[in-house]
């Protein structure tokens, strides 16, 4: 592995501040060149969305996702990662999830950035469920949300 400290994985209700996230994750480091942030968003679909319920299995979400920066770690030189997912009622505008990767170059900061992103989008063990906002043309209740094909296909450029 080809990281100098342990990839941080939180999953958690908490909403997050990214900005305190990345400034803890490079305190005090001088071997940093470049920090990619990436910070997804729940969406409101067009005003019909009144939260996203997340579920996981506590344990095995985790250690999946640990796996996964270990991979990450294999292929890109990274100084520091960090991947937080909430889990929850999330309403639109609020955070859902936080990659954090720290390397001398940006390049290996932004594959790995996206390698997770995309891992996490399509494979990581979540379950989500959209809850409608009453008022709305889209049938009030709720529905669980299935894999988009686009998604799918921006992980297999991976080969995995």
């Amino acid at each position: 592995m080809s990281l100098s400290a342990e990839p941080i994985i939180r999953v958690q209700k908490e909403i997050f501040d990214a900005g305190e996230e990345a400034a803890k994750l490079t305190q005090g480091r001088t071997d940093i060149g470049a920090v990619v942030t990436f910070t997804g968003l729940c969406r409101d679909e067009g005003g019909t969305l009144a939260a996203l319920e997340i579920e996981h299995y506590p344990g095995m979400a985790e250690a999946e996702i640990a796996r996964v920066a270990v991979d990450a770690a294999a292929r890109w030189t990274l100084a520091s990662l960090l991947v937080i997912h909430r889990y929850g009622l999330i309403a639109p505008g609020e955070p859902i999830v936080l990659v954090i990767t720290a390397s001398a170059h940006r390049g290996a900061a932004f594959d790995a950035a996206s390698f997770l992103m995309d891992y996490l989008k399509t494979r990581a063990p979540f379950w989500k469920k959209q809850h409608a906002r009453s008022g709305t043309d889209v049938e009030i209740g709720s529905a669980w949300v299935g894999a988009k094909q686009e998604d799918d296909a921006a992980a297999e450029k991976w080969g995995r």
